[in-house]
């Protein structure tokens, strides 16, 4: 048996799913699906399909495949927070203030946003705020305007999406429940 057949022999003894766990298993960052596609020598949509039920398989389990865009990596469950911050030896005492969870909403729901529309809605100053959040790898400059002074402009990044224990984007809350909670009836 030649060696590419022997190593052809072997990638039916794993499915599809179970080959790309392993690639997420030892990348050091979120992989590109393409990457993942051509890596494994199959289409992306192929990719897509294994990973959506990599993400089902995994809701039960103590990781999860987290996805922003064309990005995927696998993280732990957000239900085992505490465990693994204390196994770890982690402070879980760095909390956000108001205006940094203020401001990471606006870049959340409104990205790609720059800073001075930012700060046109929260009315005040948010340059310490995006420092902050930027040091901390929660949002990120995603560019630039095409506008006169060429402003940054921000938007959220996978370390966004650990801290709130989400597997992707869609995954937030719906802003109009949000800015018009429903009121209850009396």
């Amino acid at each position: 048996m030649s060696e590419h057949t022997e190593q052809n022999s072997r990638h039916r003894d794993l499915d599809l799913r179970a080959r790309i766990e392993a690639l997420l298993f030892v990348a050091d960052e979120p992989a590109p699906v393409q990457q993942l596609a051509q890596a494994l020598e199959v289409g992306e949509r192929e990719v897509v399909a294994a990973l959506e039920q990599l993400a089902e398989h995994c809701r039960e389990r103590g990781l999860r495949l987290q996805r922003k865009n064309h990005l995927v990596q696998f993280v732990t469950a957000p239900e085992a927070a505490s465990d693994v911050q204390r196994f770890l030896g982690l402070d879980s005492s760095s909390k956000l203030s108001t205006a940094a969870l203020e401001t990471l909403a606006l870049v959340a729901y409104r990205q790609p946003i720059t800073r001075a529309q930012i700060e046109g809605i929260r009315g005040v100053n948010c340059d310490g705020v995006l420092r902050t959040l930027l040091s901390r790898g929660i949002i990120a400059a995603q560019g630039r305007l095409h506008q006169a002074g060429r402003p940054i402009i921000y938007g959220t990044t996978f370390e966004f999406l650990q801290y709130f224990g989400l597997a992707d984007l869609g995954e937030l809350p719906d802003w109009k429940t949000l800015h018009h909670p429903v009121e209850e009836e009396s």
